[in-house]
This record gives C-alpha cells, sequence and structure tokens, in this order.
C-alpha cells in the first residue's frame, strides 16, 4: 500500500482522512500546515501528498509549488481536499501542479476511490 501525506490545519479533518486511509491499509504521515510538510517530506519518501488548499502560513497551492519544484516530488500524485469549488481555483492548482481535487465534505469511499486512481 501507499505513504501517504495528509497536510490540513484542521485536527479533526486530519484525523477523518488518516482514520479512512489506515483502516485501508495505507500509511499515513501528518502535518497540520505548510511548513511541517516541507519537514516531513525533507526525511521521508511518500507516494502521495493529500493537502488542504486553505491553511495559515502558505496555502496548499503555493506547497505544490515547492514540493513540484524538488526532484523527489515532480510526479508524485497531490490531491487537493478542500471547501473550495471554484473553477479558476481549480485551474491554478492544475497549474501549480495538483493531481486531483476533493471537496469537503467527502464520502471516504470517494476519498478511496480517487486515491486508487491516482496510484495506478
Amino acid at each position: 500500500m501507499a505513504n501517504i501525506l495528509a497536510v490540513e490545519d484542521a485536527a479533526t479533518m486530519r484525523q477523518v482522512v488518516n482514520f479512512t486511509l489506515t483502516d485501508a491499509g495505507h500509511t499515513v504521515a501528518e502535518a497540520a500546515n505548510a511548513d511541517e510538510a516541507l519537514a516531513q517530506v525533507a526525511k521521508s519518501e511518500f507516494d502521495l501528498i493529500i493537502c488542504d488548499v486553505n491553511m495559515p502560513g502558505r496555502n496548499g497551492l503555493e506547497l505544490v509549488k515547492l514540493l513540484r519544484a524538488m526532484p523527489n516530488f515532480r510526479f508524485v500524485p497531490i490531491l487537493m481536499l478542500t471547501t473550495e469549488h471554484r473553477e479558476e481555483l481549480k485551474a491554478e492548482g492544475r497549474a501549480a501542479g495538483a493531481t486531483g481535487w476533493i471537496l469537503k465534505p467527502f464520502d471516504p469511499s470517494v476519498l478511496l476511490e480517487v486515491v486508487k486512481k491516482v496510484m495506478r
């Protein structure tokens, strides 16, 4: 199964993502913001990153740009998990290098299906 980093400032949402993915057999590391995520990726390899858009400090799109600049994360799938549904923001996410967009609140089965799809 995959080694996944969940980047989300809301502790409850991080827990829901973590429980959903670990129940499916994945290993999940957590970060509460972009700086914590950057610290995590400096010491570990991840097969997938799931990231919120709106976070204190650097937002999720800034994090995606920083990750895409790193050789080890140029091709790692990055899913945005957010309440943001505006098309222009989705386009900005794609331009930054996001692989996909999942709206909150989410159905756990949808999250698992999207993870399965991008991990092929």
